[in-house]
């Protein structure tokens, strides 16, 4: 694995974010105003509910933000055919990049078979319309040995980032599982830390443990800090 460095300015920072609003009372206001601000850092992506992909992708015109729709969010329980239906309709309704949550209580029963057929047949699609796709494990509800298998899973489909949890369960991202998937992945596949991440020393240990993207709703809050130790 290639030497991790930090970031250096505030534009490269911002350039890790996606920045998210994905709770299930967010109205046009909040989504109007996220991609205001994401506009105004020019971040990674935006990460939303499939339901905003129009508007949002509208209000991201003339900019390179990506808009990016979360997939069976929160809980990963809906068969593949839902997951590979609403994938695509995103997709088709604008979605630059895909997060999509396993069936966290297949990876629990270690079907593996089920849960590699899933994320390849994801990674396809997504593959297929050039889009990167996010492969969610939600930590929280695994242990060491279930988050080493789904990263060698991962290593062998190639996704584009494994994520460590959808913010919603209960606790986020923590450094040792962020390392861990990374050791695992290596180079083959990204990490993306999410879930409870809203200060800069926090962002800044996920990075150095191996995160190449943060999912975070306090991107403006953790770019005010780094201002402030630079």
């Amino acid at each position: 694995m290639n030497l991790i460095q930090l970031p250096k300015t505030e534009k490269e920072l911002a350039k890790y974010f996606d920045h998210t609003c994905l709770k299930a009372y967010a109205t046009n206001k909040d989504l109007e105003k996220l991609c205001e601000q994401a506009k105004t850092i020019d971040c990674a992506m935006v990460a939303i509910n499939t339901v905003w992909t129009k508007p949002c992708k509208e209000w991201l015109k003339d900019t390179d933000v990506h808009v990016g729709a979360a997939i069976s969010f929160p809980l990963g329980q809906s068969g593949l055919e839902s997951k590979l239906y609403e994938c695509e309709q995103a997709i088709k309704d604008g979605s630059d990049e895909i997060d999509y949550v396993i069936h966290i209580g297949k990876a629990k029963m270690h079907d593996w078979e089920y849960i590699e057929n899933e994320m390849r047949q994801m990674v396809e699609l997504c593959h297929k319309y050039n889009v990167p796709c996010k492969v969610i494990f939600e930590n929280c509800y695994l242990d060491k040995e279930e988050i080493k298998k789904l990263s060698e899973i991962a290593k062998q489909v190639r996704p584009d980032f494994i994520k460590t949890s959808t913010g919603f369960g209960e606790s986020g991202a923590k450094v040792e599982d962020v390392k861990l998937m990374k050791e695992t992945v290596g180079d083959d596949v990204k990490v993306k830390a999410a879930g409870g991440i809203r200060d800069w020393e926090t962002c800044k240990q996920m990075i150095l443990a191996g995160a190449s993207r943060i999912g975070t709703s306090s991107s403006l809050k953790i770019l005010e800090e780094f201002k402030k130790e630079a």
